[in-house]
């Protein structure tokens, strides 16, 4: 007996990638439409997957180039332009050979893509280093020398020692281990584009600890950046403890 419509979108919908092919062959003579629309399905999500390797593999083309090397780390930062909270700076070294996929720039990644991610990133990894710079800091020595300051921490809590760095734009100080800078590079490099994601991830999860402690600014949906709700809230409450003051001054005297 004919297998039902139903049972060939199972099997579809069940099927690895690698073995779509086959089912496309087995059911291609197949003429109800419902098949027929299945098989359609199926067909575009192997396509959306294989342009997704394809962008991965793009993806490496500065780890390839430097392949040389052993251990490639990238490292990205986020939070350099909130009002309040750290910048956080992350620091990935990926096995070579990186199978994890949808790899991207953090910002160009929805929430929930950057959590699964993040969870992935830390599974497979080599290695993985995070750092800090907190708002005092900032206000101290300035965003910048404070984000440099947190890659050299995330570099430093790497458990394994890179012999290159990926970054993204910046050329970290007082490093001696050979850096490339890469312009955008968090949409460049996987390496690059993983840390930008453990960076924005572990960030966005400090602001939203912050906003139970401080409700008044709205920081789990804002992050400490100058929406308009978080200004007005600066303006009627004045700063919280994790205002970076040198980045208020427009908004309260």
């Amino acid at each position: 007996m004919a297998e039902s419509i139903r049972e060939i979108k199972e099997k579809l919908q069940a099927a690895d990638y690698e073995r779509l092919p086959d089912l496309f062959k087995r059911y291609e003579m197949d003429d109800r439409s419902g098949v027929r629309l299945e098989l359609e399905k199926a067909r575009k999500r192997l396509a959306a997957y294989e342009k997704e390797l394809a962008r991965i593999e793009e993806l490496k083309a500065y780890e390839k180039e430097y392949a040389v090397y052993e251990s490639i780390c990238g490292i990205d930062e986020a939070g350099r332009g909130p009002l309040a909270g750290p910048v956080v700076a992350g620091a990935v070294i990926l096995p070579k050979n990186c199978d994890i996929l949808y790899i991207n720039d953090s910002k160009k990644l929805s929430e929930k893509k950057r959590e699964e991610l993040y969870d992935i990133i830390m599974d497979k990894a080599v290695a993985v280093g995070i750092g800090y710079s907190t708002p005092e800091r900032i206000d101290e020595i300035n965003i910048l020398q404070a984000t440099y300051e947190a890659m050299r921490e995330a570099v430093s809590r790497l458990s394994v020692q890179p012999d290159l760095l990926l970054n993204d734009a910046v050329t970290i100080p007082q490093i001696s281990i050979r850096q490339i800078p890469i312009i955008k590079g968090d949409a460049k490099s996987i390496s690059i584009g993983a840390a930008s994601i453990m960076a924005k991830v572990t960030r966005d999860r400090l602001m939203v600890q912050y906003d139970s402690i401080f409700p008044e600014y709205g920081f789990a949906s804002n992050k400490g950046y100058g929406a308009q709700a978080h200004i007005e809230a600066l303006k009627k409450y004045g700063p919280c403890p994790i205002h970076r003051k040198t980045f208020i001054t427009h908004f309260v005297s």
